[in-house]
């Protein structure tokens, strides 16, 4: 591979101005700002690097979907998305966050990280092979998509209209990062999710609010029903909810005590002084892995700018994730929530259900995961910090384990890159090196190990 690698380094100018291009078109799906020209850049860029690539059109944002070689019988697939995160607040910016600068040796701007910064470590890799050895040992798929940050609508219809397309004997997944201490994390699957809004109305206005004395306020209310969701300790309240929690195993329990979590820079960093519940060591990291949650992610209601107002608000609304784990169903979790609210006495409240993703894993021993893990020794010249699973959430059953694929995730982040923050940011270095390791990956999956699917 040092041939290939020689290549990458003499390159890196262009592989970087690939990535500030790409970063410098804003695509924020939330927003439907810059969506269509981000991905005809996707397109334009597999097309340069000599691959097919089309737009597909889905109820929603559309999928691009690139490929380079048809004719051997494995394929490694790449999943990407093209969407960003809004980068507000801006004031809080220390560049503008399209201008994709670069400082002291990082790449500054929304989405470098998360996940333009990985889409083009993975295309620039398939690049070097191509132009290094002529070709690829393998098939490469790419599947780019543009809702991931608003929750993948719409990505099941492209995984169910499409079929043969998603094919592969293996999923190189979207995000990856190193630890403080430097190690690369490899993740083996993402919780699943099941994102709802609460809504509670009173009157049809607001009020005055020395109305309150003789008129129902459904701030009062919704918060009265989220105190019902869980205890002071943590535990989730709902009738049923823990019930399909899957063990954990003596191997998951290995591999947590391998795992390497920095507590203490991630307290500094945040400027905390504890974790939840004093935790700390093998609990801090088998909460934070293996079991699920129940978060409040926004609450409104009524008057909330500078200054006082008198107000009874007509209306309040809470927005909730519940981070779940093997083997929980999101659509089993929402039902239960609905008969948790009218059991205590709260039916009146509507239940708006937004994002619903299954947990996954793949396995340890798994043939990409294998080869993932020994490439980054081969790579990054340390051991890995094997996750069992990411804390975060993402479609990978939709696309990957649920059609037989395993998936396996990482990337080109670092500990602070400050996804979904101001001051997203990859390392310049990490941005080549994770190119390097792409392209390991390509090479040592295609020879070491077995065709699991014939025909992939």
């Amino acid at each position: 591979m040092q041939d290939i690698f020689h290549y990458i380094d003499q390159q890196r100018e262009k592989y970087i101005k690939w990535l500030q291009e790409f970063c410098r078109q804003p695509s924020v799906a939330a927003q439907n700002r810059g969506m269509e020209e981000a991905a005809a850049m996707v397109v334009s860029y597999i097309r340069k690097v000599g691959g097919e690539a089309k737009l597909i059109p889905t109820s929603g944002y559309p999928v691009v979907f690139g490929q380079f070689n048809k004719q051997n019988k494995k394929t490694l697939s790449f999943y990407n998305h093209y969407d960003v995160q809004p980068e507000d607040p801006i004031d809080l910016w220390e560049s503008p966050p399209f201008a994709a600068e670069i400082r002291d040796g990082r790449m500054y701007a929304r989405g470098v990280a998360d996940n333009k910064g990985n889409f083009i470590a993975r295309l620039a890799a398939v690049d070097a092979f191509l132009k290094v050895r002529g070709k690829l040992p393998l098939n490469i798929k790419f599947i780019v998509e543009g809702e991931e940050e608003i929750g993948s609508p719409h990505l099941e219809e492209f995984v169910n209209a499409h079929q043969d397309l998603i094919e592969a004997a293996g999923c190189l997944w979207e995000f990856g990062y190193k630890n403080a201490d430097g190690r690369l994390q490899v993740s083996l699957g993402v919780k699943g999710m099941c994102y709802v809004e609460l809504v509670c109305r009173g009157a049809n206005t607001d009020l005055h609010s020395a109305n309150a004395a003789v008129i129902e306020n459904p701030a009062w209310r919704l918060v009265w029903a989220l105190s019902t969701l869980k205890s002071l300790d943590e535990k989730i309240q709902i009738k049923g909810f823990y019930d399909k929690v899957s063990a954990i195993t003596d191997q998951d329990h290995e591999l947590l005590a391998k795992m390497a979590y920095n507590e203490k820079e991630t307290l500094d960093r945040l400027e905390l002084n504890t974790f939840l519940l004093n935790l700390s060591g093998k609990d801090l990291k088998e909460k934070l892995i293996f079991q699920p949650t129940c978060t409040i992610c926004g609450l409104v209601s009524g008057y909330t700018d500078k200054g006082a107002k008198t107000v009874l608000p007509s209306e309040a609304r809470a927005k909730i994730d519940f981070r779940l784990v093997p083997d929980q169903d999101p659509k089993e979790i929402l039902q239960l929530l609905r008969k948790h609210l009218d059991k205590h006495g709260f039916a009146d409240i509507e239940l708006q259900s937004y994002t619903l993703e299954h947990p996954t894993r793949t396995h340890l021993n798994n043939d990409l995961a294998k080869s993932v893990i020994n490439m980054t020794k081969h790579v990054y010249g340390t051991e890995p910090i094997i996750m069992p699973m990411s804390a975060g959430t993402g479609p990978m059953h939709v696309l990957c384990q649920g059609q037989g694929i395993p998936a396996v995730s990482v990337g080109v982040g670092h500990f602070g890159s400050n996804n979904h923050a101001p001051n997203e940011n990859i390392f310049i270095k990490d941005f080549i090196q994770g190119i390097k390791h792409v392209a390991a990956i390509i090479h040592d999956f295609s020879r070491q190990y077995s065709i699991e699917r014939e025909g992939v």
